[in-house]
């Protein structure tokens, strides 16, 4: 067996399935989690209707490089989101979702034989990057995030010797589960640090499109083109239409920005088997070229965020995030797994601990003392948790402070 397998940490839902294994959740209520990031909002029957047109692709053996077309639709919606200008043919690559992405991108730029090889991630962060990394054969290091920052990642606490054997950099922006977003100085500091030490950045951008305002969020592909990076030199941005068109189970997305490493990953991907069906990548044309069903879905998400925040922050520190679809909370007392498996089990509303999320960095753990909430289900399910979780936490306070 590998033995980089026995490095991997237990995913925190598998964590927290221990956890949560002898609680008997009360059974005056029915069920609610807040805990999976998964969207449940109906997926777009321009997208189950382009499936069933396209059926007929099952018949053929797919090109791992995917269909022009699909890639011309990739090239163009990033035109019309961020004004940047792609090749459709060097520059952009279809994926299956955007988790076997960051997961393989590590393996195809790692190079292990390195002393010291480095990875560095956000903290708290999406667990693929950690297992990509160790996998690779690289160890990880952290930027933990900074509460007073809107829990933006601290670069700075990162060592000159730990910059230096860094060989890729996860970026998450907006955040998961802070919800924060990358603004352009922030950028210009890691692109930086790449010029200086030559390693590659990793932007995962796949909540880039549920935001509040009508500021679309900053993407990296912008800021490289803002700072006149056009070649977009050891960039690779990563999305996927899980989170913006509601179909999580399409796994469909694509990456783009450094021709020379999407040429290297192409390559890696040929091996590795990881080519798109014909038929998802027709539904995924539909998907790109079509803004309308994103408009309601970020709609529905602002109603919900709109009205869900203000009612929990009468007893949590909350407050709405940069983006996303999270609310990242602290409880009292400062013990979120307590917090979390007494909420399960007195009202049956499951959410996620922040510790979990995070690793000990720095002398902390950044995600102690918080909760990370996804407001996904529907607006009504929604509001039903979080009177829930008013109820429970002014209890849970008053136990805390006695």
């Amino acid at each position: 067996m590998n033995p980089l397998l026995g490095q991997l940490n237990a995913y925190p839902f598998e964590r927290l399935r221990a956890l949560t294994r002898d609680i008997t959740p009360n059974p005056a209520y029915k069920p609610i989690s807040l805990g999976l990031g998964e969207p449940r909002h109906p997926a777009p029957a321009l997208v189950e209707q382009a499936l069933i047109t396209a059926l007929p692709g099952l018949s053929n053996y797919p090109a791992t490089a995917g269909e022009p077309v699909l890639r011309e639709a990739c090239a163009d919606w990033v035109q019309s989101r961020y004004g940047v200008k792609l090749d459709p043919k060097t520059q952009v690559l279809p994926v299956q979702g955007s988790r076997e992405a960051l997961f393989s991108l590590a393996q195809t730029v790692i190079d292990a034989s390195q002393p010291g090889a480095t990875v560095l991630c956000p903290n708290p962060f999406y667990q693929i990057y950690e297992g990509a990394a160790l996998l690779a054969g690289a160890q990880v290091a952290f930027a933990n995030s900074d509460p007073k920052r809107n829990f933006a990642c601290d670069w700075s606490q990162v060592d000159k010797a730990t910059w230096a054997r860094t060989q890729l950099v996860y970026a998450c922006s907006p955040g998961n589960p802070t919800g924060a977003v990358m603004p352009l100085s922030e950028w210009k500091t890691l692109f930086e640090l790449s010029d200086r030490h030559g390693f590659v950045i990793a932007s995962d951008e796949c909540y880039s499109e549920i935001y509040f305002g009508d500021e679309p969020p900053l993407g990296a592909l912008a800021a490289a083109k803002a700072l006149g990076r056009d070649d977009f030199k050891r960039l690779v941005v990563l999305t996927s239409l899980s989170k913006r068109s509601n179909v999580p189970g399409l796994r469909s997305g694509f990456v783009a920005g450094d021709a020379d490493i999407l040429k290297a990953f192409l390559l890696y991907r040929t091996y590795h088997g990881s080519a798109m069906s014909k038929t998802v990548q027709m539904a995924s044309v539909a998907a790109w070229r079509d803004e309308a069903h994103v408009v309601a879905n970020r709609a529905a998400y602002a109603t919900k965020f709109v009205q869900v925040t203000p009612m929990l922050a009468q007893v949590l520190d909350v407050a709405l995030p940069d983006a996303a679809f999270y609310l990242w909370a602290g409880v009292p007392g400062g013990d979120d797994v307590r917090y979390s498996l007494e909420l399960l089990a007195q009202y049956n509303v499951a959410v996620l601990p922040g510790s979990l999320l995070a690793r000990e960095a720095h002398g902390l753990n950044p995600g102690a003392g918080r909760i990370r909430l996804a407001l996904v289900a529907e607006i009504d399910e929604c509001r039903e948790a979080a009177e829930r979780m008013v109820r429970f936490t002014q209890d849970y306070a008053a136990r805390c402070a006695a």
